[in-house]
């Protein structure tokens, strides 16, 4: 099982930016993915998750009304897109496979992913 979170970089306050999570060695379509986020100095916080089939997503309330997570199936891939960027979303992105297939809830609990990509940076600063 691998995830590849990509597409991070330095972007101006207001800005935007959309992130990619690759995915392959496992039935991409039975499993939810998340993106989780730690900026230096803090924990690591969940910012969205989509789910197995695509038709359900979660927001933490941070990010709710200016991210937008989708899956492409036929790509195995999750993509993050980021508006409104600003200082305070500046930090390591991750995205992370569900440890149980087809789970009907959306976990927002780091330790509910037994699969991590390595992390992408995204900078927002003028």
């Amino acid at each position: 099982v691998q995830l590849q979170a990509s597409g991070g970089g330095l972007v101006q306050p207001g800005g935007s930016l959309r992130l990619s999570c690759a995915t392959s060695g496992f039935t991409f379509s039975n499993y939810a993915i998340g993106w989780f986020r730690q900026a230096p100095g803090r924990e690591q916080e969940f910012v969205t998750a989509i789910n197995w089939s695509g038709g359900k997503t979660r927001y933490a309330d941070s990010v709710k009304g200016r991210f937008t997570v989708s899956k492409d199936n036929a790509k195995n891939t999750v993509y993050l897109q980021m508006t409104s960027l600003q200082p305070d979303d500046t930090a390591v992105y991750y995205c992370a496979r569900d440890k149980i297939g087809q789970r009907y809830t959306l976990s927002s609990i780091t330790t509910e992913y037994n699969y991590w990509g390595q992390g992408t940076l995204v900078t927002v600063s003028s």
